[in-house]
């Protein structure tokens, strides 16, 4: 990773491309969402988010504009394509089986996620956040890319980590009343609060669901500048994006 890209890695067929932005992108947001901020909720100027969404697609040269979401932490699962309507649709993921579709998830502490088909016919992308990830948005996610499990990669973008990601006992209960393992990706901090482990949740979710090949992990956005972080910075926080798309046909 340099300090304006992340490219992940993971084995991805030829026609299947992802990338994640960085605060440090080529943008033009001032402080204090300087300068790459991709999230129109965020307090930014509007016109200047425009211009960053407008240099994202340039400077990694994408097929079409990124189809973004309104997301509200749920599990409703958008089918696109590469052509967007007059409005973004209220979802907290997407999928698309349509070349030259670019899919995008904007993030500040939750999970993005990402997802191929390992012939390069389908993509993916799911915001999970713990409310979404209790709820399951990722198992609607796959469920909606209309394939088996077992024909699925997944790539685990940055979220916040275990060790800066406390939570109460709700989050808790959220996931362990559901799965008795999911205990395992909490660890008690001071009483009725723990240190959750987001990225360990959703691999466990996407064992579960049939998905072996799971790749990503090990971010902390909250440690890391270079991440936009809602619980390092507050509402006023930017949102960085993680972006899958399909090449062209």
């Amino acid at each position: 990773m340099n300090d304006a890209w992340l490219f992940p890695d993971w084995p991805t067929p030829r026609s299947v491309h992802a990338a994640v932005t960085t605060r440090l992108g080529p943008g033009v947001s001032a402080p204090p969402h300087a300068r790459f901020n991709l999230g129109v909720h965020s307090g930014d100027a509007p016109e200047a988010v425009a211009s960053n969404r407008d240099i994202l697609r340039q400077t990694l040269g994408l097929p079409a504009a990124p189809r973004w979401l309104r997301q509200v932490h749920g599990t409703a699962v958008a089918t696109l394509g590469p052509l967007a309507g007059a409005d973004e649709p209220q979802a907290d993921a997407a999928v698309s089986h349509l070349p030259g579709t670019v899919l995008a998830i904007l993030t500040a502490d939750c999970l993005p996620v990402l997802f191929c088909s390992d012939d390069g016919s389908a993509i993916g992308a799911a915001h999970a956040g713990w409310r979404g990830l209790a709820a399951g948005v990722l198992e609607t996610t796959i469920e909606q890319m209309q394939l088996a499990p077992s024909r699925l990669l997944a790539w685990l973008g940055p979220c916040i980590g275990a060790a800066s990601y406390e939570v109460g006992e709700e989050v808790r209960a959220a996931f362990v009343d559901r799965a008795a393992a999911a205990a395992a990706c909490f660890a008690a901090t001071r009483p009725g609060h723990w240190h959750c482990d987001l990225a360990a949740l959703a691999r466990q979710r996407l064992a579960t669901a049939g998905v072996a090949r799971v790749y990503g992990g090990g971010f902390d956005t909250f440690a890391d500048p270079r991440f936009y972080s809602y619980r390092r910075e507050g509402a006023r926080s930017g949102r960085f994006a993680s972006l899958v798309w399909l090449a062209g046909g």
